[in-house]
């Protein structure tokens, strides 16, 4: 298990019910920045490495995840260790490798006898699991495939996934081989009303593929559909290094000591560029989920690696089509099917194998998502405190779930663990008995680091589940499931559709096997969305009603905002005035903002002073705003 730094403030005991949870805790590889401060202005930035030159009266812990801990030490206490404490820490980091092997831990919950709990969420890991799901969805022109049970189709897919009935998996395997790192095209989910989503990898365009083989990918990918949509995941999506980047400027945005002045504080959010990204995320997701409920066909969406874009798409999609994926359980099962089990690689793209491809896509998909609950609240289950806990969690290495790059790696680790997480206390260096762990955890078994309370706050209390409507599902049409080749093959890339004269790069064209699989000219970009074109079908298929249970998000101007809660958590005082989860946060929150009233009264302007209120009235919101605005910061009161 990778080490960490965990700090027992006075009077902290630890709960056995949540053995794992801890407010001041951190793993070593989510330390992003470590400072000693000596009296008001004395500080030193600690690399790993470094030699501390003074005796800190504090330390501050900033995490990658945007959490900061202050870490004071007490005259005559614990001061006169406060130069070990730190050095350890600094030499703990020195000797950390980001690149060695994770290992998660197992663990046994008191009272529960081993290999007795249940995982809360299935895991995707047996055949069973996914039978149980493709019934769920109703699936019935799919089925299990187990070509790849050993691996050896490809490393970085499941064991198991949907294939069409009519395909063997002899002509799986021979199809997969034609596609980049082996990643085929496979069901995604199943729209109620007979549309398919499927996902796979880029054409791999220098094979030589024969008839039949070219016979079996076409097959796959029409899915029995008579009506096809080729989607370019890539277009108008941010790269891997653009996320990257991003993410760096808006780490570097959100510390404390950020040098940038408070009247360019938002220039600079913008500057970042990540909330362009989200906005291209959200636009691209609602324009395919037009296309997925709009009419039955097969969307299928190709991204060279299938192992980022394809996944934050897909989740989308079906958050923005599936009442049922908006639910605390269904997003679970989408983040662990869609994520975990199709192979998106973790590890990598949080920087912990050191590798220069990190990228945190998964991130920055709960922004997406954190987006659409600010703008559907009745539409969700959970709340913004289980994005927050699951935006955590990534580096948390305490599970498998997000150590790993692919399913083969988790698989890969068995055998049952000892282990246990050395804490720091004056007077005593024996570790702590009774923690052998004999139990597998996922990042799901919330109730090992969170209590009830905790998970209480799980729940969007403003969550309607009849909110949504059964109504609008599509009409399934005559053509659906008919054998042979597809009567209409798009493209759907920048915002516009495509005709296409056939479904792979390789059939009667043996020149494009020298070019990529985005083979075809590009329309120009449209200024509107699919929904906006009216659909941006052809008028051959009819007029379609939008569906009325089907969310399409604003992503317009100020209808994507800066996830303060999240981004902010390094400067406590921005935190005050946010929404409190509870009725008592609520009521100590009014009671701060009212407190603040009274302390400005004096600079109210002219035209609300000159009413004359009591000072104990409470000012209508408008007011509120206007007085705040005035005075603080603009993105303290500014939910951007």
């Amino acid at each position: 298990m990778p080490p960490r730094v965990t700090f027992q403030p006075c009077g902290w005991q630890q709960n056995e019910d949540t053995p794992l949870s801890s407010e001041y805790d951190f793993a070593l590889v989510n330390i992003g920045r470590l400072e000693a401060v000596s009296g008001l202005s004395r500080v030193q930035l600690l690399r790993p490495g470094s030699l501390l030159k003074f005796i800190p009266e504090e330390i501050m812990i900033h995490g990658r995840d945007f959490r900061l801990l202050r870490v004071g030490f007490e005259a005559g206490g614990l001061e006169p260790q406060a130069f070990q404490v730190t050095m350890a820490i600094v030499q703990a980091r020195a000797q950390s490798n980001p690149a060695q092997p994770y290992s998660g831990i197992t663990l046994s919950k008191a009272g529960q006898a081993s290999g007795s709990r249940k995982p809360p969420v299935p895991l995707m890991e047996t055949a069973e699991d996914w039978e149980t799901e493709r019934k769920k969805q109703a699936a019935r022109g799919w089925r299990v495939s187990t070509v790849n049970e050993r691996f050896d189709v490809a490393t970085s897919l499941p064991r198991y996934f949907w294939v069409p009935n009519r395909i063997l998996d002899s002509e799986v395997r021979r199809a997969f081989g034609h596609f980049h790192q082996g990643r085929g095209p496979r069901l995604s989910w199943h729209h109620p009303g007979g549309s398919d989503l499927l996902r796979c990898g880029g054409f791999y365009t220098a094979s030589d593929p024969n008839k039949e083989d070219i016979r079996a990918v076409e097959s796959m990918l029409q899915a029995g559909h008579s009506d096809v949509v080729l989607v370019d995941t890539m277009d108008e999506l941010p790269s891997l290094a653009d996320v990257q980047l991003a993410h760096l400027r808006l780490r570097a945005l959100c510390l404390p000591d950020s040098s940038v002045a408070e009247d360019k504080w938002l220039s600079a959010l913008e500057g970042t560029r990540w909330l362009d990204y989200i906005r291209a995320c959200l636009r691209k997701a609602s324009d395919i989920s037009v296309l997925v409920t709009s009419r039955v066909r097969s969307v299928i969406l190709q991204e060279r690696g299938d192992r980022d874009l394809n996944g934050l798409l897909s989740s989308l999609v079906q958050l923005l089509s599936a009442p049922e994926a908006r639910t605390l359980f269904g997003f679970q099962s989408l983040v662990q099917r869609e994520w975990v089990a199709a192979g998106h690689p973790f590890l990598t793209r949080l920087g912990g194998t050191g590798a220069s491809e990190e990228a945190p896509v998964f991130l920055l998909f709960l922004d997406c998502v954190w987006q659409l609950l600010q703008q559907f609240p009745a539409d969700f289950e959970f709340s913004e405190f289980f994005l927050l806990a699951l935006h955590d969690s990534v580096r948390v290495p305490d599970t498998l779930t997000f150590l790993r790059n692919t399913p083969w790696e988790r698989g890969k680790q068995s055998g049952q663990l000892n282990s246990y997480t050395q804490v720091y206390t004056p007077g005593y260096s024996q570790p702590p008995a009774g923690n052998s762990f004999n139990l597998q955890l996922s990042v799901w078994d919330w109730d090992l680091r969170y209590s009830n309370a905790q998970i209480l706050q799980f729940q969007n209390p403003g969550y309607d589940p009849e909110h949504c409507p059964d109504s609008w599902l599509p009409r399934p049409q005559p053509s659906f499931m008919i054998p042979g080749p597809p009567s209409s093959v798009w493209l759907f890339s920048r915002g516009a559709l495509t005709p296409l004269n056939q479904l792979c790069p390789w059939r009667d064209s043996p020149s494009l096997l020298a070019v990529s699989s985005r083979w075809l000219p590009r329309p120009a970009i449209s200024s509107e969305s699919l929904a906006d074109q009216e659909w941006g079908l052809p008028s051959h298929w009819g007029a379609c009603p939008l569906p009325p249970g089907l969310l399409l998000p604003g992503y317009l101007g100020p209808q994507i905002r800066f996830w303060r809660r999240c981004y902010l958590r390094g400067r406590p005082e921005v935190q005050m005035g946010l929404s409190a989860p509870t009725i008592s946060g609520l009521q100590d929150e009014l009671s701060h903002l009212q407190e603040l009233l009274r302390k400005w009264t004096p600079r109210i302007s002219p035209e609300v002073h000159s009413k004359k209120r009591d000072p104990h009235t409470i000012l209508n919101p408008t007011e509120i705003v206007g007085i705040l605005k005035d005075q603080f910061h603009p993105f303290w009161i500014t939910r951007c």
